[in-house]
């Protein structure tokens, strides 16, 4: 119960996975808060988020935690308090939807040269080891051998330069810009850098989990819509984003993204419209 009311609930198959009630409230303000300047009621989020079977409890201490790191502020209005995003919020929130709704739309070009990154850390600084190798996944590259990271996208050299200096690591990196030579299998290079066959299986869970799926009504809608969303969230960071001329033949990742852009644009209107009658109702209560 999230303001005296009955908690509204949906049919679904399952529960949105590899989740917590902090990251589907970020999905959330993402997808429905951030378009809007107008703030958003606890018990609106609480009812929003019980669609995924989150107590009220969980929310509200999702609440509280998102407040302490500074995406949200809250404000007490009589005996209720809603939510604004704070600028840094915006921020977070604007760099990745850009993120996630960019991803997969557009053929990945490639004129054949790599990046390569060479970081050494000894084997007694584990924390930073996992620290650089979190960092370098996350932004795309894959480490054939230990201490050696390469991406075939050039222009995130850059990005690489920042991430050793902000995790300060020690002994100097170096990095080189080049066409593969003539010794050694370049695919195999590819299989030794990145799990692709891993990544696969996500794409196709994600594709038999929204394939077939038709909701009916706006409570429905908005329910798949944000879980769609969060599902597709994590692939920025999972798939590398490679060439086609690098994938396996067939590979799922472009029928995933095709189907996360024609169904969030198919489902968006509903969804924005429920959310938008849910907000009315608190508001008028």
């Amino acid at each position: 119960m999230a303001g005296g009311k009955p908690r509204p609930s949906v049919t679904r198959r399952r529960e949105v996975s590899h989740t917590s009630a902090r990251s589907v409230l970020m999905t959330v303000l993402g997808e429905f808060v951030l378009p809007r300047q107008v703030p958003v009621w606890t018990s609106t989020l609480v009812d929003v988020l019980g669609l995924f079977g989150i107590e009220e409890k969980s929310a509200r201490q999702a609440l509280a935690r998102a407040s302490g790191e500074g995406w949200v502020i809250s404000e007490r209005v009589g005996r209720r308090v809603r939510w604004s995003l704070t600028p840094p919020g915006r921020r977070l929130l604007s760099e990745g939807a850009q993120r996630i709704y960019e991803f997969g739309r557009d053929e990945v070009s490639w004129d054949g040269k790599w990046l390569m990154l060479l970081v050494s850390v000894p084997e007694s600084q584990r924390d930073l080891r996992h620290r650089v190798r979190t960092r370098l996944t996350w932004a795309g590259f894959g480490s054939p051998v230990p201490g050696v990271w390469v991406s075939p996208n050039t222009g995130r050299q850059t990005e690489a330069d920042k991430i050793v200096a902000e995790l300060k690591v020690g002994s100097p990196a170096m990095s080189f810009i080049a066409s593969y030579g003539e010794i050694g299998d370049e695919d195999d290079m590819v299989t030794r850098s990145w799990d692709l066959s891993e990544v696969e299986k996500h794409y196709e869970h994600f594709i038999d989990e929204f394939t077939g799926l038709r909701p009916a009504t706006g409570q429905a809608v908005l329910h798949a819509q944000t879980r769609l969303v969060h599902e597709w969230r994590r692939f920025p960071f999972l798939d590398p984003g490679l060439p086609s001329r690098l994938l396996p033949p067939n590979w799922s990742g472009a029928k995933a993204a095709e189907l996360f852009h024609r169904k969030h644009d198919e489902w968006r209107g509903a969804a924005q419209r429920h959310w938008d009658d849910v907000v009315d109702t608190e508001q008028a209560a």
